[in-house]
């Protein structure tokens, strides 16, 4: 680069921070007016200038910035490989899909495996088991932690169960003595979705370390953004370079983007039933996608990472702030609580609406909704009872009935960064005015 693109370049970057704090501006809380969002985006100037810098390289595709976050981000999970793809849900799909890898041997996932899994939460930890021909293991919840009931694991065990698939909910990590203790002991793999609970630790360890891989989302509502994205955790060296076959289009070849002969024999190969010395390039182990990222969004996520411990602090203080204030309306709600020997990293507040109060949760979400407050409900609330799995291959332990209890009295409020104290102050006293308006 010239000595005066690189003038241009610095000017370009400080006008973008500059341009950042007249755009994007802190907005007065009003109370009643504004809107008290679930989730949404923290950024500042730096974000920006980071986004804008990279896009000055105009490499379009993994680069420069993905080698660096995928190095710091595996660092703060204290794992040795991260791997970035698009989304969380590529990254649930992935995580589980190089377990199907042939280069497993005996250990590799065939059709009609089981996967032990949970009845509640979102649909991409669930579906890369049926697009993988796997049968899904259906496990009810505890409450008021959210997690998987492990006392259901041994009765969800068969002759054909190889693995097990659950994320930590809303942040709230799950039993990891249990759940690891019953993999060890039956030879099972593990993967944890941690894409709701970056930051949060078990037996003071990061949720991630426990399993063979682990799934992350930086989709804007999660604990940072890169707009989309997502990363796959693994320490096992034999598992990383199968995930990066998987997202790399199936491919054999591990050379990154616009590299070449990193193997230093890419026409010395004999796989398969190729011709000697075919382009390793062009040679593929696995049907894979091509599930990559772009580098700008990986220089928004290494911005990110330098804010990660203050919001995984914020979020805490966040909830912590709704759980004291709430606890005088336990007569008709169910509070929140965290797993035993756990830190969260709290995605969101969880809210139980006791069978016995006066008014129903759809009462009381749209009470809040009208007062601008936003919710969401657990998810998919009992997966089984979504019109997506009609008709599908799965298998159920019991009868869900506190799956079902979360689809019909649960929902959630926000504890994200971006919420100041005004605003949970405010959704604690319009919680507060329909429980009083009920008396």
């Amino acid at each position: 680069m010239s000595e005066r693109a690189e003038r241009l370049r610095a000017q370009i970057v400080e006008l973008v921070g500059e341009y950042s704090a007249e755009a994007f501006p802190q907005k007065q809380f009003i109370p009643g007016e504004s809107a008290v969002p679930v989730a949404g985006r923290v950024f500042d100037g730096a974000d920006v200038q980071a986004l804008v810098d990279s896009s000055l390289d105009f490499w379009l595709t993994a680069g420069r910035f993905a080698d660096q976050f995928e190095r710091e981000f595996a660092r703060f999970f204290k794992m040795r490989h991260a791997i970035l793809v698009n989304s969380g849900s590529s990254a649930n799909l992935l995580a589980l899909t190089c377990l199907t890898s042939p280069m497993l041997k005996d250990r590799q996932l065939k059709p009609g495996d089981e996967v032990i899994t949970v009845a509640t939460g979102f649909p991409t930890t669930v579906n890369p088991i049926f697009q993988n021909n796997l049968v899904p293991v259906f496990v009810d919840v505890d409450l008021p932690t959210y997690n998987i009931d492990v006392s259901q694991l041994e009765a969800a065990r068969s002759e054909r169960t190889r693995a097990v698939m659950i994320a930590h909910t809303l942040g709230n990590p799950f039993d990891l003595d249990a759940v690891t203790a019953f993999c060890r002991k039956h030879g099972l793999w593990l993967v944890e979705d941690c894409c709701d609970a970056v930051g949060a630790t078990y037996n003071n360890q990061p949720v991630g370390r426990f399993g063979d891989a682990a799934s992350v989302s930086f989709y804007p509502a999660h604990h940072i953004t890169m707009g989309e994205g997502g990363a796959v955790l693994t320490d096992s060296p034999k598992l990383k370079k199968v995930i990066e076959s998987f997202r790399d289009w199936g491919r054999d070849c591990w050379c990154k983007p616009g590299k070449d002969n990193t193997c230093g024999k890419r026409f010395d190969w004999q796989l398969g039933e190729l011709p000697h010395g075919y382009d390793h390039k062009y040679t593929y182990s696995h049907i894979g996608y091509n599930l990559k990222l772009t580098d700008m969004q990986a220089a928004v996520g290494v911005s990110q990472l330098k804010k990660l411990p203050g919001f995984i602090e914020k979020r805490r203080e966040n909830f912590h702030r709704l759980h004291q204030t709430l606890e005088n309306l336990q007569d008709y709600f169910l509070l929140p609580q965290a797993t035993p020997n756990s830190n969260p990293s709290w995605f969101g507040f969880p809210i139980y609406v006791r069978p016995e109060a006066p008014f129903t949760r759809d009462e009381v979400v749209r009470w809040l909704e009208a007062h601008k407050i936003g919710t969401r409900l657990l998810f998919g609330g009992n997966l089984i009872r979504q019109p997506a799995y009609r008709g599908k291959n799965y298998r159920v332990v019991g009868d869900l009935a506190r799956a079902d209890e979360v689809m019909r009295r649960v929902f959630w409020v926000g504890v994200y960064p971006g919420l100041s104290a005004p605003m949970l102050d405010y959704t604690c006293e319009i919680l507060m005015q329909i429980c009083e308006s009920a008396v």
